[in-house]
Order: C-alpha cells, then sequence, then structure tokens
C-alpha cells in the first residue's frame, strides 16, 4: 500500500445527489454498510470481489465499514483512502500482490523450543515464574511494520470530516473482561452501544487497534490498548453484523470467505485428522461460522418484520435490513493445495511438522499462506465471482432503489 502522505481538502460529494454522481451510478447513501470478516490468506479474495463490485458499479461508495481480523485491515485501508473505492482497491490489489507470509509473521523454531522448554521447567520445579512467558507462536512485527508503512489513517478523520464516511469499526476481543469490542471511529452524532458481552469504543482508529482485531490466539500474540490486551475479534464476535446495524445500516453487503455448507459434499476418505487438519478447522469454525448464522438470524428478522399486515405497528426495536451475502462459488482451500513450498523455509518446517504438508491441510495452509501466487488466485476468484453472481447483485441493489433504501430522504 502506498503511503499517503499529505490529507488534501476536498469537496464533500454526495452520490445521492444527480448532479454529483457519475452518470448511470446507483444512488448510494449514509445507510450502506460493507462488513469484512476474517481468513488470513483469503482476506485477498475480499480484495477481488471489492475490485468487480468497483468495476460494475461506477461510483460506488460505502459510508459504514466494520472489520474484523484480517478484514480489518482491508476495512481501514478502505476507510483512510481519500479517493474513489476503484482507486482504493487498485492500491489494495497491488500491496496483497506482494506480500508474502514473512511480511506479515515469522516463526523463529529455536525461540519457541526454548520458551516451551523454559516453561516445562518451570512447571516442574516451580522456579522462575511469572510474566514474560511464551505470547505465541509467532513473531506480528512485520505485518505491524507493513501496516505502518502502508495506510495513513489521518484519512479516516478527513473521509468523516468531508461527509465520505459515515464510521469505520475494528472488532476485537478483550482477554482481560472475555468481551467483544469494536473500537469505533464515526461522527459526533453517532451513538455507541453496550450490549451483553460486547460493547463499543469510540477511538480514534491506530495500528494497534488493528493488530489487536488480527491477533489469532495462540498464534500471534496480544495487543495492550489502555488497560486491556485484546486479541482476534472473531472469538468473541457472536453477531458480526450488529455494529454495522448499531452504526445505522439499512443494507449491509457481507463478504464470505467459505462455499456455502450446503453446498460443500465429503469426497475423501474419513481418516484420522492431523493437526493442521484439525487446526484448519478451527481456524475455519473462528473466521466463518458466526457470519454465517447472523445473516440467517437477519434473514427471519426480516421474514417476520414482512409477515406483519401493512399498517400494522412492528417491534420498535426492529427494522428491515436488506441483506447480500457473498460467498465463493468454489473451495477456496483447494487454491492453497501442494503449495506448501511457497512458505519461507522457517515457516514451512513448522507448517510440515503438523502435517500441513498433506492434501488434507489445504484448508488450513490457506489460511497462511500469503504468498503472491496464492493471493493472484484469491483475488481472481473474487473478481470472477462477482460476474457468476451478477444478476443477484443487481438485483440487491435494484431492490434498494425501488423501495428507497439508497435514498437521502431516509433516516
Amino acid at each position: 500500500m502506498s503511503p499517503v502522505r499529505h490529507i488534501p481538502s476536498a469537496k464533500p460529494i454526495d452520490l445521492t445527489k444527480a448532479d454529483e454522481r457519475p452518470s448511470g451510478t446507483w444512488r448510494y447513501s449514509s445507510h450502506l454498510s460493507l462488513v469484512l470478516g476474517g481468513g488470513g490468506a483469503r482476506g485477498a479474495y475480499q480484495v477481488g470481489v471489492l475490485a468487480g463490485l468497483a468495476d460494475r458499479l461506477p461510483g460506488l461508495a460505502f459510508p459504514i465499514v466494520t472489520g474484523t481480523s484480517v478484514g480489518a485491515i482491508n476495512t481501514v485501508y478502505l476507510a483512510a483512502h481519500l479517493g474513489a473505492l476503484s482507486e482504493a482497491v487498485a492500491g489494495m490489489r497491488e500491496a496483497w500482490a506482494g506480500l508474502t507470509s514473512e511480511g506479515v509473521f515469522q516463526v523463529r523454531l529455536l525461540g519457541l523450543i526454548t520458551s516451551m522448554a523454559r516453561k516445562g521447567l518451570q512447571s516442574i520445579t516451580g522456579l522462575g515464574g511469572g510474566p514474560g512467558g511464551m505470547r505465541g507462536l509467532a513473531d506480528t512485527k512485520p505485518l505491524r511494520d507493513f501496516l505502518s508503512r502502508g495506510a495513513d489513517l489521518r484519512g479516516i478523520a478527513a473521509n468523516i470530516a468531508n461527509q465520505r464516511l459515515k464510521a469505520v469499526a475494528i472488532n476485537a476481543t478483550s482477554y482481560t473482561t472475555g468481551r467483544a469490542v469494536s473500537f469505533v471511529q464515526a461522527a459526533p452524532e453517532i451513538p455507541m452501544w453496550e450490549r451483553v458481552q460486547r460493547l463499543a469504543v469510540r477511538t480514534q482508529l491506530t495500528v494497534d487497534h488493528i493488530m489487536a482485531s488480527a491477533a489469532l490466539p495462540l498464534v500471534f500474540p496480544a495487543v495492550r490498548i489502555g488497560d486491556e490486551f485484546y486479541g482476534d475479534g472473531s472469538v468473541r464476535q457472536m453477531a458480526p453484523l450488529a455494529p454495522a446495524l448499531h452504526l445505522g445500516a439499512r443494507a449491509i453487503l457481507a463478504i464470505g470467505l467459505r462455499v456455502p455448507r450446503a453446498a460443500r459434499q465429503v469426497t475423501k476418505e474419513m481418516v484420522s485428522p492431523s493437526a493442521a487438519e484439525a487446526m484448519g478447522l478451527l481456524f475455519d469454525a473462528i473466521f466463518m461460522d458466526a457470519m454465517e448464522a447472523d445473516a440467517e438470524r437477519l434473514d427471519r428478522i426480516n421474514h417476520i418484520l414482512a409477515a406483519f399486515p401493512e399498517g400494522h405497528p412492528v417491534p420498535t426495536n426492529l427494522r428491515a435490513v436488506e441483506l447480500l451475502m457473498l460467498h465463493p462459488t468454489r473451495d477456496l482451500g483447494a487454491l492453497a493445495a501442494g503449495k506448501t513450498h511457497l512458505l519461507p523455509s522457517n515457516i514451512r518446517h513448522a507448517v510440515r511438522a503438523i502435517g500441513g504438508h498433506k492434501a488434507g491441510a489445504a484448508e488450513m495452509l490457506g489460511f497462511v499462506l500469503f504468498h503472491p501466487e496464492h493471493t493472484a488466485l484469491l483475488m481472481e476468484a473474487g473478481y470472477e465471482d462477482v460476474g457468476a453472481q451478477w444478476p443477484v447483485i443487481e438485483k440487491f441493489f435494484e431492490k434498494l432503489e425501488r423501495d428507497k433504501v439508497l435514498h437521502p430522504t431516509i433516516h
């Protein structure tokens, strides 16, 4: 990502006004939200989908954006970019095309073995305990350096001030309290919220918030923000769509990172799984399950509200929200199969040690394989899936236009 060194004073552009939007575009308003979840290297697929949408929907903008884990990285870059969506996506594609596993994390086997031996000795002797133990299997300083170089987060405040952006939320899990926390940078009139085991904190977003959202437990070290330690937001986020709803979304576009469950087939012989296969299933559950379950809940609420007779009062705390959940049309894990050799040697040895080189471990490998050959395939798949699902996408936006969800008169 090319650093943004200058924040110009831009004239606010309201794409809901016919005389200020490019011809042939939809009328977008502050009620449209983008939701991006976690998935490691599969975040490249999100970029491919966004590229396809930007090409087919000139002037498309998401005034409300929320992200978790790798989705937080993509979300913040979009929110901080001062130009059009197409320009932001072009920068994201360039960044992902050059990203490698060593540019995200490093596994130091000697340090890992030494740390484990030290902890084992402490447990036996009871000596030398206290802080300073192993905080994670990987060192994420490369990712922090990449993010620090890649995007000037001052662009978020500039976009909010210029009314191009309404709110951005980055989701993390507090190890200190066990709650799901949404760090929100938003316009002053946007209220924060607190519910059972989840709350929003108004703040100015920094690289620390992104690192916290992406800190997968056990693998990446926790990140301290204030008096609490935080990890990957996917862990306790039972309602991934909720932050967008709290921020005022009337329509949500969410990008999933796996084939819908009904379309999956069991084709391999059942054998005892390797540690890598089990880890792949764990990652899949952490990153994917909650998003799909929350989408089902929202769909049920929409059906219930639609069943109310016209003119009949509905519960005041419920509102219909249009949802478009885009899924891959192919198994993204298969794109990583047989590509263990693309990992740096130290990471490759660690992955092979847990069975990551086996055919059945492609799911896990797909999460950690940051390599141009792999991410290019993911971005291509995302871009092509927009074309494959275009009738559904077009129908979604046509319905928003017809129901006036995108019109500025709806508040």
